[in-house]
């Protein structure tokens, strides 16, 4: 994930001001959220360096976008981002890339997600808290989305819209490299603003 030292302490600073703005021990934090008090402790040191499902589990825990806990402070009214600029927080076995490009602000921020899936490559993300609703288009290639244990094809020009509080799965379908934006849609209320 963070490679930088910047990075990390950017990371361990936002997730120590988030458990403290929603009055969590590190041992609540880690019970809710199921991830050890030593790796909690570690993180909130800069030395941790958590994977994806971590930062989203901590995230939905503590009610925040997981750009909330990555991101340093906002740079201006315009955010211009590069693809290639932003570390991928997932990696696929083939290939295949998740880069959170970035979270609007306010009361109901919105994830930016570029994804890479090679054919095959799938990505099983646990249930979110109640609210969220995510929504994938392909911009090329085609996938197949598993909501609640229900496949659903989605193609090159194609939307699909959920709610992420039920099991999903991204899977990359047919013989090209699919890629995709997708967003996360957090729900309102003063826990969620980054």
């Amino acid at each position: 994930m963070a490679e930088t030292a910047a990075a990390l302490q950017a990371l361990a600073r936002n997730v120590r001001a988030a458990r403290t703005r929603a009055g969590l021990s590190l041992d609540e934090l880690g019970r809710r959220a199921q991830v050890s008090k030593g790796a909690l402790v570690a993180l909130e040191k800069a030395q941790g360096n958590p994977n994806f499902a971590t930062l989203v589990r901590l995230a939905d825990t503590l009610g925040v976008s997981v750009s909330a806990l990555t991101e340093g402070p906002a740079e201006g009214r315009v955010r211009v981002v590069s693809a290639d600029a932003v570390e991928p927080l997932w990696s696929g076995a083939r290939g295949g890339t998740a880069r959170l490009m970035l979270t609007t602000t306010g009361p109901a921020p919105v994830e930016v997600w570029r994804w890479r899936l090679e054919p095959g490559e799938e990505y099983p993300s646990h249930p979110h808290q109640a609210g969220v609703v995510e929504t994938v288009s392909v911009t090329a290639g085609r996938m197949t989305l598993v909501v609640d244990g229900t496949e659903h094809t989605v193609e090159a020009g194609q939307t699909a819209a959920f709610d992420g509080d039920a099991p999903h799965t991204y899977r990359g379908a047919g013989t090209a490299t699919c890629h995709l934006v997708m967003t996360v849609h957090l729900p309102p209320g003063p826990a969620s603003a980054p």
